[in-house]
């Protein structure tokens, strides 16, 4: 298993977002089931381990924390051996406060959540546009002087505010919605964070089940803490029609051994080398199949063969962030010519940093 790299940060080529084991997909599961997947992940070779401080039971605010805390408990005999993200959200009622302090405010709460003295990754989760991209970004510099992070990231952001958020206080890295039917940032984001030494951290990298060819026609999310009730391509009226996405999926994989969902990871792990997908799932057969990606290989005519059969498919549905200010309801860009993650991979190394690779 070959490393990867966001920023100045080592880790397995796919990580695990944990968010599933307190929230978005039904009844959750109980903490010491919650606790034992992630020690499997580990077990198998998961470095990198995704969650948020919003992550809990329906994302009420008293449940704030909720998987922080599972994953603190989970990792703390090996604690040093693995990379964690969190993430921070700057609500409306805090526009106007002192930002270093606000911005502490949550570390801390999240660092003790963790049982940890510093968050590896420490990403915005989501930009308010009434406070300065910039003024985030130098607080950011600061945890990272004081150690008490080792690198910084956005979620779902354009390229423009990439660059300028990056000329502040460079990016470990960028967090969005990118899957086989989700390809809006091929256009401009994958591309600015490969041209700038910066990871990019794919959720959702199997459309919340779509590419598993697991979600049949007639499921129904509607009544439960489940978030495949918000995304398009699953809705009724489009399940049937992207059935010829699941069905190629379906058929590569019978012939190379594996499974639909590997195949689809291992497709953005063959086309970008600073992508590392965090796909979730509460049950740990799936996270250990979805891991096992990093083990399926394409050849040069069988990865060209996707991208052309991948190109002719229209994708019923639209859920993500096109990266440069385009509509939501916006189709998906087609035939973006990627570098062959296999010739430039030696190219993406980690850069200069204020801050040592290795945890301290």
């Amino acid at each position: 298993m070959e490393q990867r790299f966001l920023g100045p940060l080592a880790v397995s080529p796919i990580g695990m977002g944990c968010m599933g084991l307190s929230h978005g997909y039904g009844e959750i599961p109980d903490r010491a089931y919650a606790v034992a997947a992630i020690r499997k992940a580990y077990d198998f070779g998961c470095t990198f381990f995704d969650t948020a401080e919003a992550y809990g039971p329906r994302l009420l605010p008293e449940f704030r924390g909720h998987n922080e805390r599972i994953l603190g408990e989970a990792v703390a005999p090996f604690r040093d051996a693995v990379v964690l993200a969190t993430k921070l959200h700057l609500h409306d009622d805090e526009v106007g406060l002192p930002l270093y302090p606000t911005i502490r405010a949550h570390l801390d709460a999240s660092l003790r959540r963790l049982g940890t003295d510093r968050a590896d990754l420490y990403y915005l989760h989501r930009v308010n546009h009434r406070i300065p991209l910039e003024d985030v970004a130098e607080a950011m510099g600061r945890l990272i002087r004081e150690g008490l992070i080792r690198g910084w990231g956005l979620s779902q952001v354009s390229a423009e505010q990439i660059r300028a958020a990056h000329a502040v206080t460079p990016l470990a890295a960028v967090q969005s919605i990118y899957s086989m039917v989700e390809r809006g940032v091929e256009a401009e984001v994958i591309p600015c964070c490969l041209e700038n030494g910066i990871g990019f951290v794919p959720f959702s990298p199997i459309a919340s089940g779509l590419l598993s060819g697991k979600v049949g026609e007639g499921a129904d999310f509607s009544h439960a803490d489940d978030v495949r009730k918000y995304v398009p391509q699953l809705r009724p009226e489009n399940l049937g029609a992207n059935r010829p996405v699941v069905e190629l999926l379906a058929g590569l994989a019978a012939r190379k051994g594996a499974t639909p969902a590997q195949i689809a990871l291992a497709w953005m792990l063959r086309k970008w080398p600073n992508v590392v997908p965090i796909p979730g799932s509460k049950r740990q057969e799936r996270i250990l199949e979805n891991l096992g990606a990093w083990d399926v290989a394409f050849d040069d005519a069988e990865f060209a063969a996707l991208e052309r059969a991948l190109d002719a498919i229209p994708i019923h549905g639209h859920r993500g962030f096109g990266g440069a200010g385009k509509r939501r309801d916006a189709p998906p860009p087609r035939n973006k010519k990627a570098p062959d993650a296999r010739g430039v991979r030696g190219l993406f190394r980690p850069r200069p940093h204020s801050v040592s690779a290795s945890p301290s």
